[in-house]
């Protein structure tokens, strides 16, 4: 690796840094006794950028475990340090949805992944402008009806939910088609993302892998949608510890009698196939009602007031239905220099056709953060005076 661009920053200070770094070059951040340099490439994928650590105590080199999905690499970057134990990065030429990003480094997420994994980590999330609505998640055990709730839900507001595309490792079937019914995918590399803090939750079945994807639910929400996902208890257990702020639901049937009827009414399965979705359904109901995992217990003993009572949970109004947020990406110019004050980051064009306006960023209320987004980037342009 070649010599690293002459660019530290004090954690937590105030300052002006200029980008416009040549290709190739490395940018390096100080933060204690430990520079991170965002270099031009990853290891392990070259088409996201790499980062590395170089501890001055010891004056050894190390390259992290990344988790998330990282941005590409450009020309140049502009990079300051937060609070929280987050970098802010700015690319130089980027479009709109593809010029903030945040790498964490020593965020409540990044420690928690680094005692688990027992290694280094570090985590990257994209900046986006904006609020979004907390994704839904519903359970509950086979025949209790959150299947016919959600599609009701979907077909009354198809402007507001929708749903994640899930990933597995089995063969298409007859007319399935690829990033539609699911996102079929090789088992050595959904195993390698698995292992990067990529996927929600995942599970083997038969031989074959499903799951989640964190990327799955953010682009749900970054069309303006509220992103619904139908999983068991253990999947919501593993949503439940990621770093994604979720609504967790569960849907119990009024009683095993009841759910029993519906099983048989279906007239699908066979009564060895029954006996076990009621055994695999009695445990599911307790460890829902026990786990502390569900904020939300409904009693669909009633189809119609089940639904209502979801509509209110999730606080629709039926006189007044709400939208989808609009989530947007930050336009920047190619050429900036960078000022950091408080919790506004203040970046003024640089160049022969500079004008006076500076855009603000506002990161006082910004949320959620690696490895998916950080929203909540509040926007403004004011004259450099």
């Amino acid at each position: 690796m070649g010599e690293a661009a002459a660019f530290f920053v004090d954690h937590l200070e105030n300052g002006q840094h200029t980008n416009g770094f040549g290709e190739d070059r490395d940018t390096t951040v100080q933060i204690g006794d430990r520079s991170y340099v965002i270099d031009g490439s990853h290891e392990g994928n070259p088409l996201f950028l790499g980062v590395k650590i170089h501890d001055k105590t010891t004056n050894k080199w190390s390259s992290p475990t990344v988790l998330g999905t990282g941005p590409k690499p450009c020309k140049g970057y502009s990079a300051i340090v937060l609070k929280q134990g987050r970098i802010l990065v700015i690319k130089k030429g980027s479009a709109s949805d593809d010029s903030i990003w945040f790498l964490e480094v020593d965020s409540p997420f990044v420690r928690e992944q680094r005692k688990l994994l027992g290694k280094e980590v570090v985590a990257w999330s994209k900046g986006v402008r904006g609020n979004a609505e907390k994704p839904i998640v519903i359970s509950g055990p086979s025949g209790v009806g959150k299947g016919t709730l959600i599609t009701m839900l979907m077909k009354e507001f198809p402007s507001m939910f929708g749903f994640s595309v899930s990933h597995t490792t089995r063969s298409p079937r007859c007319m399935e088609k690829n990033g539609v019914h699911y996102h079929f995918t090789d088992k050595t590399v959904m195993e390698k993302e698995i292992n990067d803090g990529k996927f929600l939750e995942f599970a083997s079945v038969h031989g074959n892998l499903y799951g989640t994807s964190i990327e799955s639910v953010e682009v749900v929400t970054d069309s303006g949608k509220r992103c619904i996902l139908d999983i068991d208890v253990q999947g919501a257990r593993s949503v439940k510890a990621s770093s994604l702020d979720a609504v967790f639901i569960f849907v119990c049937p009024p009683s095993m009698k009841e759910l029993e009827d519906r099983l048989r009414a279906r007239g699908t399965e066979t009564e060895e196939q029954i006996q076990k979705r009621l055994r695999n359904a009695e445990a599911e109901i307790k460890a829902g009602k026990s786990s502390g995992i569900f904020e939300h217990i409904l009693y669909n003993d009633n189809l119609e007031e089940c639904y209502k009572n979801l509509k209110n949970l999730l606080g629709i109004n039926d006189d007044a239905p709400v939208n989808g947020v609009e989530v947007e990406g930050i336009s920047l110019p190619k050429e900036h220099t960078v000022t950091k004050k408080e919790d506004k980051i203040m970046i003024q064009e640089t160049g022969e056709a500079t004008k006076n306006d500076v855009i603000v960023l506002d990161l006082s209320s910004i949320n959620g953060g690696a490895p998916g987004r950080t929203r909540g980037i509040v926007l403004d342009t004011v004259k450099s005076s």
